[in-house]
């Protein structure tokens, strides 16, 4: 707003006596001080409000103003309730700095004039903001002339002074304001308000949502709806369960309609970006689906391997013609929805980014079909030699491990936010596969991702995850038992040790797990429970006495083992 709309304004009891020739000078903001020097707080384009506490004496004017110069404030307003008239040497001093001076009639507070600027103020940026915002948008939706989502978050940090960020549905960053010195969302508020986004979209709750983090910062959360999976390919319109959100640093709780019409905008102008990134996909995912259906279908690895030559350069871009990346199929189910295989798919599509990455970028090199009630991920891996964080999905740091995905860094990173998007009937399960090199191993791959699934299946959570690991082992075999069968072989070995330890304390369970764990070395185990080896040898013959089973059997110690895992 302009100096001179103040004066047009009758209830702010306004006096004009110096500055005529200023008075087209732009009205950014409002500040009340009676600070002798209140530099530190000003930023350029001030109207400031005083009550000539400062004054002491004439020359005091002369500073006074020169500070405000300097910082290039708008205008002062002098108060006249406790002080009597405006005195002349600070007339003066504002006539010499052509600084624009108000007089603020003694029946008028400074609050008043504040809370009129302000919303003047506000108003028009809000105003010009919704025109760069709709203009952002016309550029958008025929290509990618407009910048990204990041160019509005910047104009929503500039203009309104909201700082906001566009996450995942896991809470992994799209895209956040780039101004220098712009703040991150640490990775626990994004989990938070990921978790949040989901248990309101789950609820059907309208938006926005506002959720106030550990850190005592109050979000809004607006959902971005995407068009379609694909784009304009003619594919079902994306789940809720995958749409991004916008994560503003504010309570829109009393937001006017202007400014949340405002905000729901800047989500229309992002979600087209979402459906631009969706159709780029729409190669990778008939690629996808064309693997799939060969392998299924027994083809013979020769025309498997052609289709992966052609997948190949698509999903690792710069890939040399001679090189051949590894491979890793990822399966998941969605139980508890009509739409699984699509739901499935689409979660997949943003759950298997590397949850250290930003941006929509690394989702190119992610490839999902589903087939029925199930979703199947092509994950090309670089060369063992080649592979880093940045192209691996989820992958971990410990030295030593496999390169590629790994079934708990991926749970670890999506399964608090998405289970509490699923509904009380809902579960998400995933199969992980071991990495393969060549179209032969690649149909064994899809059966051990599948097998893995099942065995996540079986375990409790509405999101669990199982890797290839475990198909190794004999956990495996430990999902597929009956239930009463379990609940038998645990019963018959370990409640003689469970009603021992109520009845004496005795920690006989504690016991044999240490016992066990330490290969049945005598000195490991005592050392590791801090008893004297004596000691740990009575405890052992109570367990044979109380079960008739011998510690020193192999057979024995294997059902003692199965019976703690089963438990």
């Amino acid at each position: 707003m302009r100096l001179r709309a103040l004066l047009e304004t009758d209830a702010l009891g306004l006096r004009l006596l110096g500055g005529e020739d200023e008075l087209d000078r732009t009205v950014r903001g409002v500040m009340t001080t009676d600070l002798r020097d209140p530099s530190r707080y000003l930023s350029g384009g001030e109207l400031v409000l005083t009550g000539l506490a400062w004054r002491r004496q004439p020359d005091d004017s002369e500073r006074f103003v020169r500070i405000l110069a300097a910082a290039g404030v708008a205008g002062l307003a002098a108060g006249e309730a406790e002080l009597g008239p405006v005195p002349e040497d600070l007339v003066l001093a504002c006539a010499r700095h052509r600084l624009p001076l108000f007089s603020v009639v003694e029946d008028v507070a400074f609050a008043s004039i504040t809370e009129h600027v302000v919303r003047q103020v506000s108003g028009e940026r809000a105003g010009d903001l919704a025109a760069v915002v709709d203009r952002h948008r016309r550029l958008m939706t025929p290509g990618a002339a407009g910048g990204g989502p990041e160019v509005v978050l910047d104009l929503l940090g500039s203009d309104l002074d909201l700082a906001a960020w566009v996450l995942s549905p896991t809470g992994r960053p799209i895209a956040g304001p780039t101004a220098p010195g712009a703040a991150e969302l640490p990775q626990p508020v994004r989990t938070q308000l990921a978790g949040e986004h989901l248990a309101a979209q789950r609820a059907g709750r309208r938006g926005p949502h506002r959720l106030t983090a550990a850190s005592g910062v109050t979000y809004s959360l607006f959902p971005i709806r995407g068009g379609t999976s694909g784009g304009d390919t003619g594919e079902a319109p994306a789940p809720p369960l995958a749409d991004w959100l916008l994560a503003v640093a504010a309570d829109a709780g009393d937001w006017p309609d202007e400014r949340l019409d405002l905000l729901h905008g800047v989500t229309q102008l992002i979600a087209v970006e979402r459906d631009r990134r969706d159709a780029a996909g729409t190669v990778r995912r008939q690629l996808a689906q064309e693997v799939l259906e060969l392998v299924q279908a027994g083809a013979p690895s020769a025309e498997v391997a052609a289709r992966l030559r052609v997948a190949a350069p698509v999903l690792l871009p710069g890939l040399g013609s001679g090189d051949a990346p590894h491979w890793q199929v990822v399966v998941a189910r969605m139980e508890g929805n009509p739409d699984g295989g699509p739901v499935a798919q689409a979660l997949l599509e943003e759950i298997l980014v590397d949850p250290r990455s930003a941006g929509a970028g690394p989702s190119d090199r992610i490839a999902v079909a589903h087939t029925g009630d199930e979703a199947v991920a092509l994950l090309p891996l670089p060369a063992p030699a080649e592979t880093d964080a940045a192209s691996t999905s989820a992958s971990t740091e410990a030295e030593g491990h496999e390169a590629g995905l790994h079934a708990d860094a991926l749970l670890a990173a999506v399964g608090e936010p998405l289970a509490r998007g699923l509904g009380d009937d809902a579960r998400l399960t995933l199969g992980v596969s071991a990495p393969v090199h060549s179209a032969e191993a690649l149909r064994g791959a899809l059966e051990e991702a599948r097998h893995a699934r099942r065995v996540a299946a079986a375990r409790p959570g509405r999101v669990s995850a199982a890797g290839h690991q475990e198909l190794a082992s004999h956990v495996l075999l430990l999902p597929f038992v009956p239930d009463d069968v379990r609940r038998a072989f645990t019963a018959r070995l370990l409640d003689p040790l469970r009603a021992y330890d109520r009845r004496h304390r005795a920690e006989l369970i504690p016991t044999l797990e240490a016992f066990l764990e330490c290969d049945g070395s005598w000195t490991r185990c005592a050392a590791r429970l801090h008893l004297h080896v004596n000691t740990l040898r009575y405890r052992v013959g109570r367990i044979e006495q109380l079960t008739g089973r011998d510690l020193a059997r192999l057979e024995d110690k294997l059902d003692f083992f199965l019976a703690l895992r089963m438990s």
